[in-house]
Formats: structure tokens, sequence, C-alpha cells
């Protein structure tokens, strides 16, 4: 292993050279921003080594940097962008709200038509509540659950990602010991507990042990590289959960929209109790979430019926259900509706994917591994194909690789996030042409891995 990290040490300084060289503009404005911005970034997802890339535009299936450089996005905008980047459907959207007000303040029809376009193409949903982000939602479905079970605990995935929210901020970066973030008070996390992915029997026993409120789980883990749910493991969730008396909620912040119309409900065939939902909802446009549910769940959001505060759940905001986000957003997803044609042929596409990343890695004796669902894709330099969060990390063997094609990618014509795990988020859209450029390049850097593992 060391013989390993060694070489792939030496490698990534050349591949420092060369990007430093290609990218000087954004080294520039990088060394600018370190003096107004924590870490010169205005996200740590955004930063990557040895300086971020600055984009000056973005259209279809393509970004742009203040270089000159072209480069196909296999990150779309945190995977917002489900029909690329400025997608006519969405821009004459933006039009029309401009002609009616960015943001009115007052209730307005276009969220009523929107919803009851929701609910006819999600599966078990009655309800809807706007937020202004997936964090938001999070934290609505989480108190939400508690109000309507009368409990106190809420279970999560290790490794799970479901935005900064103070109660679920725990155990999502490897080790999962520490606390996730300074400030984070032990008490905000006390009634937090932790069980792995694709494991029954682990949350069967906290369910057992503890009166749990819900379990919140991504169908598909995005953060810890595209993880699939093994077959059964989400209908064996379903009905632990209802046995134990807690809800099933589906944090689609990523999946919905995306594995198929009516999000992971409609593709796995398991109807969740409440469904968060966020980034694409929006068609791209503006910061937006949703909690939804059944009616008898969300009516405790209802001030008419619960008019003392300590009887109903808070929800508000400003910018809640603003005519940008919701005219937008009610745009793709009817776009959507009116082409499903687009799963089949993204889905085949990143299938073929997958299957010729593992063909590479297998014939050139590089161990590594593809995970994912539909268009949801990551590659995985391990020693088993993981199943966990946890496996992600602990059976890598070697903690350069990553960076070193990331890097590789860059330098090629190819961008997405992270540096620490492989794994994509396009759109719809992206033809077989992007695709095959992104393969051409993985392939040629396993070719390179394996020359270097025999050297």
């Amino acid at each position: 292993m060391k013989h390993i990290d060694e070489k792939l040490s030496e490698l990534t300084r050349r591949l420092e050279v060369e990007y430093i060289a290609k990218t000087k503009k954004s080294r520039e404005l990088y060394e600018k921003s370190l003096k107004y911005m924590p870490a010169g970034v205005s996200y740590a997802l955004r930063y990557m080594s040895p300086h971020p890339l600055y984009i000056v535009r973005a259209k279809g299936t393509r970004v742009y940097d203040v270089d000159g450089n072209e480069y196909v996005d296999f990150w779309m905008g945190h995977g917002v962008q489900l029909l690329g980047h400025l997608h006519p459907v969405v821009v004459e959207a933006v039009k029309r709200v401009l002609e009616i007000g960015s943001h009115i303040g007052f209730e307005h029809p276009y969220v009523v038509e929107y919803i009851e376009f929701l609910t006819k193409i999600i599966p078990g949903v009655e309800m809807v509540r706007f937020t202004n982000s997936g964090t938001e939602a999070n934290m609505y479905a989480v108190r939400l659950a508690r109000a309507y079970t009368r409990r106190k605990y809420i279970v999560k995935v290790e490794g799970g990602w479901h935005g900064g929210y103070d109660g679920l901020h725990k155990a999502v970066t490897y080790p999962y010991v520490k606390p996730e973030s300074s400030g984070l008070l032990d008490e905000a996390i006390l009634y937090t507990l932790i069980v792995p992915y694709n494991d029954l029997d682990a949350l069967e026993d906290v369910l057992r042990k503890y009166e749990v409120a819900a379990f919140i789980v991504e169908p598909v883990m995005g953060a810890a590289g595209c993880l699939e749910s093994e077959p059964g493991y989400l209908r064996g969730v379903k009905k632990l959960t209802e046995e134990y008396g807690a809800l099933l909620v589906f944090d689609e912040v990523i999946t919905g929209f995306r594995l198929a119309l009516g999000g992971a409900q409609e593709y796995y065939s398991v109807k969740a109790d409440i469904v968060v939902l966020g980034k694409a909802i929006s068609g791209g446009i503006g910061a937006i979430g949703a909690v939804t549910a059944r009616s008898d769940i969300m009516e405790l959001m209802d001030h008419l019926k619960h008019p003392e505060p300590f009887m109903r759940v808070f929800h508000g905001g400003t910018y809640v259900a603003n005519p940008m986000s919701i005219i937008a957003g009610h745009a793709l997803v009817k776009y959507l509706y009116e082409n499903r044609y687009l799963y089949e042929e993204s889905n085949r596409l990143w299938s073929e994917f997958r299957s010729r990343v593992q063909k590479a890695c297998e014939e050139n004796s590089v161990e590594c591994w593809t995970t994912g669902a539909t268009s949801l894709s990551g590659i995985h330099f391990t020693n088993k194909r993981p199943r966990t969060a946890r496996e992600v990390y602990e059976a890598r063997w070697s903690r350069l690789v990553e960076r070193a094609l990331h890097l590789y990618s860059r330098i090629h014509g190819v961008v997405y996030m992270s540096e620490r795990v492989v794994h994509y988020l396009p759109s719809l859209i992206h033809s077989r042409e992007d695709i095959e450029k992104l393969l051409d390049i993985t392939v040629s850097f396993i070719e390179d891995l394996g020359k270097l593992a025999n050297t």
C-alpha cells in the first residue's frame, strides 16, 4: 500500500502542475477569495485542491470557467439540474415569473397548482408544505414525526447526509465518532441514534430498545458515493417501522424525481410515511425544499385546528413557496411527466457506464467497484464492494486515489464533486457522447493505476 501511495503522490504532483497552468485565472480568484471567505469558498464542498474552479456560465451539460476551459458537468448544481443547465422549459417559466413578481409574500394560485400536481404523481402524498431548503424540510419532518408519535428518538443511517440541521447532524463523516460541527451541543443530538445502512438487524435492535419516533433514510445514499439499497432492504425497513410504531421518512432530496417521476417510492414500490424533497423540485431556480405526507400527519401544522403553538408544529419562512421556485419547479416536473422516456434512456446509459467501468477494473487488476441506481453512480477503490458508508472508507486500499482521479478528470474536461468520494449526480439529458467521454477518462485512469501497481 505504501508503494502505490508513493506513486500516486508523484502522479498527483504532476497533475497539479498541469492543472495550475490550465486554470491561472481561477487561481488568482481563489487567492483573492481567501481574504473574504473562510477557506476562500462559499461552501466547503466546493473546494477542490489545489484551488477550486471558478465557473462563469453553464448551458446544457457543459460549464465554462474563467480561463475559457469547457467541461462536461456531472455534478449539475449539486444534482439540481435534472434537465441540464438553462433548459428551455425552465427558462420560459422564469420569464413568465418576471412578469408576475419574483416574490409576492401572499398566497398565490401557482403554489396550489403545483401541489395538486405533486399529490397526483408522488405515491401516498396528500399534503405539502414548501421550505427554503432540504435541510429545513428534514427539520420539519423530524418535528412532525415526534409530534405525531409523541416519542423522542430519531434513527438515522451512519454516513447519511440530511443537511445541517442539528438533530440530524451526527455520524456524517468517517469515523462517525466526533461531533459533526463545532458549536453543536451534545444535547441537540442526544436523542439521535445511528445504525448502518443495509442492516435490518441493527435497525430492529434499536427499534426494540427505544421509543423511536422515526427512521430517516436516503433510499440511495448520496454522500457515501451513491450506495444502493440491497434487495428487500427498504421493504424490510417499512415492515419494521410499522411493527414498532415508528414513522418511515424518505429523504428524497437527491432521489426525488430522479429514480422515477414518483421518486424512490415508485422505483422501489415502498411507501414512506413522510417524504422530504429538495434540489430538482425548484427546477434549479432558487432555494427550496418540501415536506410531504399523509393528511393526518401534515395537519399537525394546521394552526386553525391547533390554535395553541404548543399543540402544533411550526412552519414558516419569508421565501417559502415564492413564485420563482414554484413556477419553474412545476414546469420541470410537468415536462418530466410528459417525457418519461428520458428515464429509460438515462437509466440504460448509466447502467452501461457502471458495467463498463467495472469491467475495466477487472481487466486491469484494479480493485474498484461501481455502485448506484438509475443515473446515480459511484466508483469505490476498495477491496470489496461497499454496502455501508463505513465500508466505503475502511475498505479503501489507498488514501490518495480519489483525489488523483478528480484532478485527472478536471484536466481532461470533466467535473464532478467531490475529491473524497467519486460519485456523479448527472442530468437526465447527458448524451451517450457525454458519458463516453467520462468513460474514456475513467478507464484511462484505471489503466494507469494498473500500470502503477505493477511497476
